[in-house]
């Protein structure tokens, strides 16, 4: 029987890391790529864009990957407040040799009201100039095109018949055929964030009409939504690490681990074990009580942020997790049996992941003013001193990236279970 649970505890771990290797392998990104995201006012919040960010620097610490956000408010596939759409895309994104370009427009190109032909012919050729210009523009580069967010018809009455998203729904159509005809990729915005509001509203009302405060842009919940979704599209493993750790009467009688390392494994009264997982979990803010709504009415958790920790056999009803001599939390024996997702859990692992978070935050508020505040506004001026407060700005967020990438290389952490 022992032998039987130990061939069967082994095949799933193999299964888990071949499962793992794949993963790792399919993803979308690959090493020295640079990310240009292009598009409107929602990308220009930078949040899906932030959070997907945040996801690859904390999931591939070792992956050398950049990115560049060059949303702009209002934009539509003509173009916008920061230029017609052929210096847009000349100056703000073919300026920086992507090799991965994501494309998300539609939501101000519809108007705002019912279907119009002649609106919709204005968007679908305009797209296609966009993919041809960067096609001419940047040889060899990777599109992903982004069927756009919804226009929040779920929590509030709809405006007309039918309503707004139904309109955005037929510009993403359009874009998932121009993917087919163009061998481009695709990501769905829509169709998740639609469900999770529809999820949302029947749990809280109230509160799921604040996922998109004013219909159009998306809080942090939304957003992340929809960065579950790129990033899904882009075949993003959904698993952290996975650990497991089986136990007879109270001693160790095996352990395996997938994208992790575990030593120093001690038995007794209270086990204990350092563990070294390789990446981190994805960092979003559980306080936030809009983005919590979002995160229980949509499938974010299952399909990016798995963490399991798994502890089979234990002897004592209850135990008390420690990490770093942090109490995380208190699970039954059944619960440590069938496994606990630590990314659900307030843990070092978790906050060191927040402070990577941050830092993408800051670098892109860096990359902000030197662009919208500097390069753009005084592109035809002929003061000396531009270039010098470009190149300055350049090198401080240059250096917060270097901070951003040391805080996301993993650390060995001290776990304890201490029985109740």
């Amino acid at each position: 029987m022992k032998s039987t649970r130990r061939s069967y505890f082994l095949l799933l771990i193999l299964l888990l890391h071949f499962a793992w290797l794949h993963a790792e392998n399919s993803f979308y990104l690959k090493e020295g790529d640079r990310v240009v995201f292009y598009g409107d006012s929602i990308t220009d919040q930078r949040l899906y864009t932030g959070f997907v960010e945040s996801y690859v620097l904390t999931r591939f610490p070792q992956l050398n990957v950049s990115f560049v956000h060059s949303g702009w408010g209002g934009d539509r596939v003509t173009g916008g407040g920061g230029g017609k759409i052929d210096e847009r895309l000349r100056r703000d994104v073919i300026a920086y040799k992507p090799t991965v370009v994501t494309i998300m427009l539609g939501m101000n190109d519809g108007g705002y009201k019912a279907f119009d032909p002649e609106l919709f012919n204005t968007f679908a050729n305009g797209y296609r100039h966009i993919i041809q210009t960067l096609k001419e523009g940047l040889p060899g580069v990777r599109i992903t095109v982004i069927q756009p967010s919804p226009y929040d018809d779920v929590t509030r009455p709809a405006a007309f018949e039918g309503g707004y998203n139904a309109v955005l729904f037929r510009y993403g159509n359009f874009i998932k055929q121009l993917a087919q005809e163009e061998g481009l990729q695709v990501a769905d915005l829509n169709t998740p964030v639609v469900a999770a509001l529809e999820r949302a509203k029947a749990t809280d009302p109230a509160l799921a009409q604040r996922i998109v405060p004013d219909r159009v842009h998306p809080g942090p919940g939304g957003h992340l939504v929809m960065a579950a979704a790129l990033l899904k599209a882009w075949n993003a493993p959904a698993m952290v690490s996975s650990v497991q750790i089986g136990t007879v009467q109270g001693r160790v009688a095996g352990k395996e681990a997938v994208n992790a390392e575990v030593s120093d494994l001690s038995p007794g009264n209270a086990l204990s074990w350092t563990q070294t997982d390789k990446a981190l979990p994805m960092p979003y803010d559980m306080t936030d009580s809009p983005l919590a709504l979002a995160v229980r009415s949509s499938d974010v958790v299952e399909s990016v942020n798995r963490q399991p920790l798994t502890v089979k056999d234990l002897t004592v009803t209850r135990y008390t997790l420690k990490i770093d001599g942090e109490e995380v939390g208190i699970f039954t024996k059944e619960q440590l049996a069938a496994g606990i997702n630590l990314a659900r859990l307030a843990t070092p692992m978790s906050k060191q992941a927040m402070a990577v978070h941050a830092l993408t935050g800051k670098h892109n508020l860096i990359h902000f003013a030197r662009w919208r505040q500097v390069q753009v506004p005084l592109q035809n001026d002929s003061s000396a001193y531009m270039q010098k407060a470009v190149e300055a700005l350049d090198t401080l967020e240059a250096d917060l990236i270097r901070q951003q990438r040391a805080a996301a290389q993993p650390k060995p952490h001290k776990f304890e279970l201490v029985p109740q």
